[in-house]
């Protein structure tokens, strides 16, 4: 695998079109990895903290509208 300098060569150098075509297909790759995540954390109880911060927040009529 090149290492990352040689990576970020070849990215520079790409014309616009293939460099927008590039960053559309990495932003995807990106946002199925973290959703993979998200789901393994989700379901494992490592968000639930989250789920518990809210919960507090509304019985404390605290909560705020995003």
């Amino acid at each position: 695998m090149p290492a990352l300098h040689e990576i970020e060569k070849q990215v520079k150098s790409l014309p616009q079109d293939e460099y927008e075509n590039f960053r559309k297909w990495f932003c995807d790759y990106d946002y199925k990895i973290w959703d993979k995540e998200i789901k393994k954390d989700s379901q494992s109880g490592a968000l639930n903290f989250l789920i518990k911060e809210a919960m507090d927040e509304k019985r404390l009529e605290t909560l705020k509208d995003l």
